[in-house]
């Protein structure tokens, strides 16, 4: 089961994109419900009321907690400056879980939000709007950068970590969700894989 964080933002959206893939999905508020599905997305709002949020309710520790451990997770726009390393320009502390700075809102206001489509590494091309977006003004050597547009970053990966600087959700775009899935199933299936034993050695037999 996915979860999708849903303290503010547009959750719902990401729901719709879940439910449209025929996935299980759950609205996630607490820690008790975050221990029961397999991988979670923060999806787009306000970064600074989902930090607090999540503060608030005993979520941000856990989550770093469980993402050290392989836990996937997905952010979007929002998301993806709540787990960054380093929020330029802002007093608020985010998870530090994707090795990259953030500068909010560089896209300028809401009114010159845009849709476009983004060439992604191992995708194709996907669909995004940009709404107040934040430009990535730097990305640490275990990022993998996906996609750019315009020359910057906006879509990158660190092992478990997947995220975008845009909205795939808003415009219906539901390949970055399928990676998503890929790498919950990945994980799913390595934590399940049985452990091997040794074979008892066979010790010759003398009559």
């Amino acid at each position: 089961m996915v979860g999708v964080l849903a303290l503010q933002g547009d959750f719902r959206e990401h729901l719709s994109i879940l439910k449209k893939l025929g996935v299980d999905a759950k609205e996630i508020r607490t820690k008790e419900e975050l221990s029961l599905v397999d991988g979670l997305i923060i999806p787009g709002g306000e970064s600074t009321v989902i930090n607090k949020l999540m503060r608030r309710h005993g979520l941000a520790e856990e989550l770093v907690r469980k993402a050290q451990r392989g836990f996937p997770i997905l952010g979007t726009c929002a998301g993806a400056i709540v787990i960054s390393k380093e929020i330029l320009g802002d007093p608020q502390v985010p998870l530090g879980l994707l090795d990259i700075s953030v500068k909010r809102n560089a896209y300028g206001p809401q009114i010159e939000s845009f849709e476009d489509d983004v060439e992604a590494k191992g995708i194709g091309k996907v669909r995004g709007c940009f709404i107040r977006a934040p430009i990535i003004t730097r990305v640490g050597k275990r990022v993998d950068v996906l996609a750019k547009h315009q020359g910057n970053p906006v879509l990158f990966r660190q092992g478990n970590i997947l995220a975008s600087t845009f909205h795939p959700e808003i415009a219906g775009e539901t390949r970055i969700h399928k990676l998503f899935l890929e790498m919950i199933k990945t994980r799913r299936e390595k934590v399940q894989e049985p452990v091997s034993s040794t074979p008892p050695s066979h010790r010759s037999r003398h009559p």
